[in-house]
């Protein structure tokens, strides 16, 4: 496990720390005892390090990255053995890891790295999208666009969306010779097309819903006023835009999708009034949204019972039984994460019930 460590000189006051164990969060004072140390039973961790998590498609290993501009790893969930995915190649880092349709993992990162200036490779400008093969047997083929933050990937078809400006695109791979390549570009949705009362929205692909994957799921916000974020849909078909999640005074940020398609993982606040809006990435846990229009939503983790951390980036396994997600410190950068848990909703609603 990550940690940040001080070295007090008093011993005074390292008695009272250690009696009260209280410390400093979001202006708070707080229990300095972790949510990694109260874990309920259906909660697991399984990597004390790690972002962005993501489920091969049998359930059985988990796809992660070490830290933004870092390599990628796959970890085993019933082992815990943890092997590297991009250590055969040489890289400037990467942002973003998917698996594809194929079993190939989709990679987002910039070409070029400046320690001094880190956050240039996670801007669109920089990031591109690579395809690496599953069997390792080379570096990654670009695929010559640049993605606004996460891409998206259809779990069933060789399928992906993105953002770049104002606009999403969609587009398929196809492999000629072994090399893959992006056939059928066009965009589906700009940010004019979405309703008021933002002006000027901000979009981020998030997920295909399934299971017909006729619809796409992302991430809007005001980008320009930072009052607020939507988990938003697209129909694929006739372009009818819905806003699920229905609340313009929260940040809501949808992440993995239900193999039913009924429901989805959203980073949420909605516990924490007090931060508003684009704040609300400091004040993170993992709600269950319904995909009806309801707005309806269920409150999953409570890790943030503690000011001074939160869950965020929950992705859930093909046969629906698990949910991946990081756990990380209030202060970290959005995205970051200090190691990879697994919940057992079955589990879940086992204990919740008695």
């Amino acid at each position: 496990m990550w940690v940040n460590s001080i070295r007090i000189q008093q011993p005074a006051l390292v008695i009272f720390l250690v009696i009260f164990g209280f410390h400093q969060g979001l202006g708070q004072t707080v229990p300095s005892i972790s949510p990694l140390d109260t874990l309920p039973p259906y909660i697991r961790q399984v990597t004390e390090f790690g972002q962005r998590a993501d489920w091969s498609h049998d359930g059985q290993r988990i796809l992660f990255l070490e830290k933004t501009f870092g390599d990628v790893f796959e970890v085993e969930v019933a082992t815990g053995t943890i092997r590297p995915m991009t250590h055969h190649f040489f890289h400037e880092g990467f942002v973003r890891a998917l698996y594809l349709a194929n079993g190939d993992i989709l990679l987002s990162g910039a070409p070029t790295f400046d320690a001094k200036d880190p956050w240039r490779s996670r801007d669109q400008k920089n990031a591109e999208l690579w395809v690496l093969k599953s069997d390792l047997s080379g570096p990654p083929t670009p695929l010559g666009v640049h993605c606004k933050e996460g891409p998206a990937a259809s779990r069933k078809k060789m399928k992906i969306a993105w953002a770049f400006g104002p606009a999403i695109s969609v587009a398929e791979i196809k492999y000629e010779n072994g090399v893959p390549k992006l056939v059928e570009k066009k965009p589906i949705v700009v940010s004019q097309d979405l309703p008021s009362p933002v002006k000027g929205w901000g979009m981020e692909t998030q997920n295909f819903r399934p299971p017909h994957d006729e619809e796409l799921i992302f991430y809007a916000f005001g980008e320009y006023i930072k009052t607020e974020a939507e988990v938003m849909g697209i129909n694929l078909k006739n372009k009818t835009i819905i806003n699920y999640s229905q609340r313009e005074d929260r940040y809501d940020e949808p992440e993995g999708t239900f193999p039913d398609g009924q429901h989805i993982l959203v980073e949420s606040n909605r516990h924490r009034p007090d931060f508003r809006g684009m704040q609300g990435y400091l004040t993170l846990d993992i709600y269950k949204l319904t995909l009806d229009g309801s707005g309806d939503m269920r409150r999953i983790t409570y890790f943030n019972d503690n000011p001074n951390y939160k869950a965020s980036n929950p992705v859930v396994s093909d046969d629906g039984r698990y949910m991946a997600f990081q756990y990380a410190h209030t202060q970290d950068a959005a995205g970051m994460g200090r190691g990879i848990l697994v919940l057992d909703f079955e589990a879940m609603d086992k204990a919740t019930k008695k």
